[in-house]
Formats: C-alpha cells, structure tokens, sequence
C-alpha cells in the first residue's frame, strides 16, 4: 500500500510542469510577467500585450498547448518508429519530392521541397533510439505501405495559429483598422504620403543588415518589415514568403515594438529636433467632403493593386474597411469590423503569436538576431520619418511641425499620439494629433506596398 502511495505520488510529480521545463522556459516566464506589467500596470497597448504576454505564459508552462497535430507511424509489429509533423503534405508525398533531409541535433529531421519550404518534421518514435533508426526504418516501410498510423491532435493555440499561417487574422485585423481610421488627414494633406513613405526607411536598412548577418533573402525580406512597427503586415509576408519557422519571433518583435513605441521613439524623436520645433504649431486641415471619402479607398484600391497584385489582400481589406466607414450605407458592417470582429481577431492573434515563444523555440541566436534587427529597423524607421520632417519644415518656412513624421511607422494610432504628446510636452497647446494622422495612415498604405515589393521580388504573386 505504502509502495503504491508513493509510485502514485512519483508519478504525479512527473506529470508536473516542474519536472519537464528547464532554464528557457523560466526565462520566458519572466518575460512574459515583465509584459504583462507593461501593459496593465503602465498601459503599454494593454489590448495587444495582454494576450500576447498571456499566450507566451502559457506555452512555457505547458509546451503541448500550440503542438501540430501528429501522426504516429508504426511498423507491422506495431511498434512507433516516428513521430510526424506536416506541413501541409501526406508523408510518403512529403518524401518523395524533398530535395534535403538535414537534422541540426540528432532529434528531428525535417523534409524540404524544391523551393526549401520544410513540409514534414520528423521525430524518433518510442519503440527506436535514435532519429537515424527511424529514418531507416520508414525508408525500408514507406515505400512498400508497410506501415500503419495513429493520429494525435493538436493543441488549443494550434489552430489559432493556422489563422496566422494563412494571413487570415492580418487581413481582417486591416479591415478593422481601415474602419476604425479617419483618412481625411491624409486626404486633406496629401504630402503625407512622403512622410509615410521615407518612414520605410528602416525596412530597407533591416532588409540589408539581415543578409549581412546571413539569413536568405526570402528571410530578410520577412525580417525587414518589422521596421513598419506593422504586425499584420509583418505575419503576412511571412507567411507568402513561406518563412514560417521565422514567424513566431518576427510576430512578436513587430508587436512587442508597437507595444512600446511610447518608450523607443520620444528619446530619438527629441534628439532629431530642438525645443522650437516641437513648439510648432500647425494651421488646421482644410475640410474634407464626403465625395473624397468614398472616391480615396477605392481609387487607392485600383492604383495599388493594379501596380502591385500581391498587396490585394492587405490594401483591399483596409480600404474596404475604411469604404464601410465612408459611405453612410454599411453603418452594421462598419460597427462590426471596427468592434466585435476586431476584438475577437486581436485576441485570436494576439495569444496565438505570444504562444509561439516557447524558450526552446525562441531562446536562439537567430530569434536574438531578428529582435535586434527588429529593433534597428524601428529606429531607422522613425529616424526617417523624422528627417524627411526637417526638411519639410525647412521648405515651407516652419509651417509643418516634425514631429509628425515620426508617426509615417504603421503603428496606428499609437505613433500619432506619442506626436502628439511629445509635441505637448513642448507647448500643452499644441495639438498635433490629427496632422500626425495623416502620415500614420499613409505608413500603414507605405509597409503594405513594401511587403508587395519583397513579394514581388521573391516570386509571390
């Protein structure tokens, strides 16, 4: 009886998180703590860091929570001789069109077709040793059918993430954010769009300095558009480029940015200008009629995407978003997108990114790489915007305020308001809010075309 006690006592503390978590885990555990302190108790975009700080928590306490489903394969006798993760393809087809089997550690290997897209991972089985008798053996039992198969689910936040995977959730995040945001700002100053776009600027550097620390282009491409401080956009061409093992820390460097953009960009904003430019005070935009707000999402429609296809998705869901906000007749649809569905895609998205930083995944040289890129990217971006604002303020004779071009990072609203508040730290009578609208939104319409750029480049129609 004691024997039994004390086995089912055993038992239970292997079944425990302690006993199957190491260093990595606890790290991202402290992280995930330090976000959530970020958001609720200084309100860092509490309704991005929340969940992603939420789903990071959970993943490194119970790893099995954003598993791919599995099959198990097993030799005639029955025995399990691997464990395998798809991709999108049956193993034996999986097999036949790899062109490389390579394993980093001994553990899994991981079968890649001809564009390098990895379709199949492959695990040790528990009736073998080792990695390489599991790859002997379904050489000898595949081709011969000699196998059967026993299927495993998947995790909660898996399916989630699937969303992720197929740029579902970032269009629709789009779609809110179009219906959410007035683009007269941009109408009514149309130079706007030179602030949104010399905001790229850190895209470009990122995209530069990723092939020079060694990742492909396809790779640096998805890296880079971190520096539009645009989510949605980043998770996107990630996943056109077929970057998904570099998804989870492009996702959450891209958020983790938007989240603290009241931190990183005030102390360079206040080092590109003095004291009397932050007083300036811009002349009220002139108003906008409600033929312009109709005509803008569709003719930006046309022109973007007749230029670059690949964009359709993104631009055409903003600005069918922004059109249900416009037109005066979809007033349910807008309500809907800018709310309910908003939220629900947020929270979606947001727990299932924050779930892929398991300390396995995430605690690597390459992640570390991608958040300092990630990092340079913002910078440069802001750096940009702002330079392009000197110069501007410079040719009209001070009438336009720089700081405002800080706000051409897609980061909306949250780059218009630190405009704004920086500007009122200056001046409390200065409301920069609405001019740095302007730039913000033509940021978002900026990182969307630089993402069909990259696509175009690498192939992605």
């Amino acid at each position: 009886m004691l024997l039994s006690i004390g086995d089912t006592l055993a038992n239970l503390a292997q079944q425990t998180a302690f006993a199957s978590l190491d260093w990595k885990n606890y790290v991202m555990i402290l992280v995930a703590c330090v976000f959530l302190y970020l958001a609720i108790a200084k309100g860092f975009e509490p309704l991005l860091l929340t969940p992603i700080a939420f789903g990071m928590l959970l993943v490194n306490i119970y790893p099995q929570i954003i598993a791919s489903p599995t099959i198990s394969y097993l030799d005639p006798d029955g025995n399990e001789i691997a464990i395998v993760e798809f991709a999108g393809e049956d193993l034996l087809a999986a097999w036949r069109v790899c062109e490389e089997v390579y394993s980093t550690d001994g553990k899994k290997m991981e079968l890649q077709d001809a564009t390098g897209v990895t379709v199949a991972t492959v695990k040790a089985g528990s009736a073998v040793e080792s990695l390489a008798e599991a790859v002997a053996a379904m050489k000898t039992y595949l081709p011969q059918f000699a196998y059967t198969t026993k299927e495993n689910a998947g995790g909660l936040l898996h399916y989630f993430y699937i969303l992720d995977e197929w740029a579902i959730l970032p269009c629709l995040i789009f779609m809110g954010v179009g219906a959410m945001t007035d683009f007269a700002p941009l109408i009514a100053n149309p130079i706007s769009f030179l602030l949104g776009a010399a905001a790229q600027f850190g895209i470009y550097v990122a995209y530069l300095g990723a092939i020079a620390l060694g990742f492909k282009g396809s790779e640096a491409a998805a890296i880079s558009i971190i520096g539009g401080a645009d989510g949605p956009t980043s998770i996107f061409l990630a996943s056109k480029l077929g970057q998904f093992h570099l998804m989870g820390p492009i996702a959450v460097a891209a958020y983790s940015y938007m989240s603290l953009v009241p931190m990183i960009q005030p102390p360079i904003m206040k080092l590109m200008t003095s004291e009397k430019d932050r007083k300036i005070k811009m002349g009220q935009l002139r108003p906008v009629s409600k033929l312009e707000r109709i005509l803008f999402p569709i003719i930006i429609t046309i022109v973007v995407a007749m230029i670059l296809p690949s964009t359709a998705p993104l631009i055409g869901m903003l600005m069918l978003g922004n059109l249900f906000r416009e037109c005066g007749v979809t007033r349910q649809l807008q309500e809907t997108a800018s709310n309910a569905l908003m939220y629900i895609v947020v929270i979606l998205l947001a727990i299932s990114v924050g779930a892929t930083t398991s300390g396995e995944a995430f605690l690597r040289i390459e992640t570390l790489k991608i958040v300092v890129l990630g990092l340079v990217a913002f910078a440069f971006g802001t750096f940009g915007g702002m330079l392009l604002g000197q110069v501007l303020c410079k040719a009209t004779g001070g009438k336009i305020n720089p700081l405002i071009g800080s706000a051409g990072v897609s980061a909306v609203p949250m780059a218009a308001r630190v405009s704004q508040k920086v500007g009122a730290q200056a001046d409390p009578t200065n409301f920069l809010l609405m001019h740095a609208m302007g730039p913000n939104v033509a940021g978002v319409i900026g990182t969307a075309v630089a993402a069909g750029v990259f696509m175009a480049i690498y192939g992605v129609f």
